[in-house]
């Protein structure tokens, strides 16, 4: 059976690879395609534009992108990769409280699962829950974080980036020079910070070594209100400590990057009313994740593109309940441990400024074990491979794409594994730019696979499950102006997204028994909207970024049931914006940020159950002073500064106002 994939791919790419022997016998050299001239690339940074370093194509992207880099990223008073996305408009961070907090990103109501998180292009993945918890990547090592709806359009890319609704790009930065720092940091609830970061450029190799620990009580107080209770309480079980440590190596077209994180954290749950004080989850949580992973990149022959990716992933997880201090809640010691083998293969063939083919294969074998009772190892072959093409004249850019996706499952239980999923999916898309404006559409259609747990987890799962089916239909527009000391750019997209058989957790009629099914169509209408502005002189930066987002996120489930049908799904406000600025005199820095959230309703169950509108605002005074061979800066942070008591999800607060003070040194 896989020999059928493998060859349908192999077919694909002999195809590219004759077109592109025909091509090379023709005429088609011009003085710009020889000195490497390409137009600019179509990508809506709300920042700086990314470019390829080692290819003289740079990436020519239709889809709707979102960026924050370089200086302005740091700028931006946040600890964790999940701190910066909330700055993007159509994201929504689900983040259940506290420094050690699960923290989870949907993008226009798609959800978690259909968002691909990528670092430096090779996409983090988890096939048992299919989610990725922001919390463990630190933004010390990055040089941009970048969302693209749909999958950014580069010439030659793999094909996990063409499977999500939406990709998210983080990308390390590449030192230039050698470089020592430390960094040391309080904040509030007993939280200790330690950093370091060794960076290193020699004979056209550079890398860096970055590391970390962390430690925090986590017990703030919060308050929690509604219409028939009114708490009072201190956050309890909701420490954590971690150590991380990673480290990158890049040369010209070669990069890699190796990861490890291991925490301790404790598991507070939701909280209690009446009891929020004595009541105490004893829940624990231990993880340990590692990955390594490695990307090469060449051009040849002039035309032609080839790049290789591989990783291998290993994941470990205990979460226990299993102490004497609380009687009321059930005895657990779950251990989970996955492992995951990547690689993939990119060809692209451009054999004029306007034109690029392109195919891709990629495999990943995934294992899990785990402890649970009635549970057996899983195993799954997951297969893509894709076909594409892209073209550009006089302004106008058109790109197109099938992709095809197999799974299948083994597994030694008695009931056997789910059947194997086989998939065409298709995207096209197309713009127009002219003087700095840009019109653009496109059209993509995708699914998720239902994950490992969603499948086989005890007594929950379900091995009969479908793909959750989404099509997205976007349409845009953006404009830049620039000039040597100011610039600015505007962008508007309105879309439409429509979720067909959702997978949800229900309980089966007539009985208490939960069970993953197979429930629910979503349908979703919204309008996204960004405007930023940058002004530099000699002594003043001043930097200003806005965003917008309205949907309306309509359930179409069941018109016979009055309670739900055309009701806003859970989780998803009509509205929320935010305003960001960056000011900067000479070794001053200040920044503020403030961001809305609307009302979200939370269950169907009760009208009332809402969770309620939220205004956050976060402030940052820097001072930096350079003296001959070292610089040193000292950061006070004061965040949500009104201190608001507000949820992401029901029973799970937020904490308050909170203070850093953060003390760096480079040398």
């Amino acid at each position: 059976m896989y020999k059928m994939y493998i060859k349908r791919f192999l077919v694909a790419t002999f195809l590219t690879g004759m077109v592109s022997a025909v091509m090379a016998h023709s005429d088609y050299e011009n003085p710009e395609f020889k000195t490497g001239l390409m137009p600019a690339s179509l990508d809506s940074m709300q920042y700086l534009q990314e470019v390829d370093i080692i290819s003289k194509y740079p990436s020519r992207s239709i889809a709707t992108s979102q960026s924050l880099q370089g200086k302005e990223l740091q700028a931006l008073s946040n600890t964790s990769v999940a701190d910066a996305l909330k700055y993007f408009a159509g994201v929504q961070i689900k983040d259940y409280g506290g420094l050690g907090g699960l923290k989870t990103i949907n993008v226009r109501s798609l959800g978690a699962q259909h968002v691909g998180i990528y670092v430096d292009g090779i996409r983090i993945t988890n096939a048992q829950n299919g989610t990725v918890d922001l919390g463990k990547f630190s933004l010390s090592t990055m040089e941009s974080v970048s969302l693209y709806n749909a999958n950014k359009l580069d010439n030659c890319q793999s094909a996990s980036e063409y499977a999500s609704g939406a990709t998210v790009y983080l990308r390390t930065r590449r030192p230039t020079n050698d470089s020592l720092s430390f960094q040391l940091r309080y904040a509030s609830f007993s939280t200790y910070m330690a950093k370091a970061n060794i960076q290193f450029e020699r004979y056209g190799w550079s890398g860096f070594v970055d590391g970390e620990w962390n430690n925090s009580r986590g017990d703030y107080p919060f308050r929690y209100h509604s219409e028939y209770e009114d708490t009072i309480g201190r956050r309890a079980n909701s420490d954590i400590s971690y150590g991380r440590i990673e480290g990158a190596l890049f040369k010209n077209g070669f990069s890699s990057h190796i990861y490890y994180y291991n925490s301790e954290r404790g598991c507070p749950g939701g909280i209690v009313r009446r009891l929020s004080d004595k009541y105490v989850n004893v829940g624990r949580e231990w993880d340990r994740d590692f990955f390594l992973q490695a990307s090469y990149q060449m051009q040849f022959l002039n035309h032609h593109l080839l790049k290789l990716n591989a990783k291998y992933t290993n994941e470990y997880l205990r979460y226990c309940t299993d102490y004497p201090e609380n009687h009321n809640t059930a005895r657990v010691n779950n251990h989970y441990h996955q492992q995951d083998i990547y690689g993939a293969f990119c060809y692209a063939f451009m054999p004029w400024q306007w034109l690029s083919l392109s195919s891709s294969y990629d495999v990943r074998y995934s294992k899990l074990e785990a402890d649970l009772k009635k549970f057996d190892d899983v195993y799954r072959l997951d297969q893509k491979q894709v076909v594409a093409i892209q073209t550009f004249w006089n302004g106008f850019q058109m790109a197109a794409s099938i992709l095809h996706q197999h799974y299948k499952d083994k597994t030694f239980a008695h009931v056997g594994a789910a059947h194997p999923l086989d998939r065409w999916t298709p995207a096209v898309s197309t713009s127009y730019t002219l003087k700095g404006l840009t019109l653009r559409a496109w059209y993509k259609k995708i699914f998720r696979a239902p994950t490992l747990n969603d499948l086989y987890y005890t007594q929950v799962g379900n091995r009969n499950l479908k793909p959750e089916y989404t099509k997205q239909l976007n349409i845009g527009m953006e404009y830049h102006l620039d000039s040597p000391d100011w610039n600015y750019s505007i962008q508007a997209d309105i879309y439409q997204n429509k979720i067909e058989n959702r997978i949800v957790c229900l309980p089966l009629k007539g009985t208490y028994t939960w069970s993953m099914m197979n429930y629910g169509y979503t349908f979703c209408r919204g309008l996204n909207a960004t405007a930023q502005g940058r002004y530099n002189t000699d002594n003043w930066q001043f930097s200003l970024l806005t965003t917008l987002t309205w949907q309306r996120d309509l359930n179409r489930t069941d018109p016979d049931d009055e309670d739900t049908y055309n009701m806003p799904i859970c989780y998803s406000p009509e509205l929320s914006s935010g305003v960001t600025t960056i000011l900067g005199w000479r070794n001053l820095q200040f920044t503020a940020s403030y961001l809305y959230v609307g009302e979200r309703m939370w269950s169907y169950a009760d009208p009332d159950d809402i969770l309620k509108p939220y205004h956050n605002i976060d402030t940052k005074l820097t001072y930096v002073h350079a003296m001959r061979n070292s610089e040193w800066s000292i950061c006070f942070e004061v965040c949500d500064l009104l201190d608001e008591q507000y949820e992401h999800i029901p029973r799970y607060p937020m904490p308050g106002r909170n203070y850093k003070l953060t003390l760096s040194i480079g040398i």
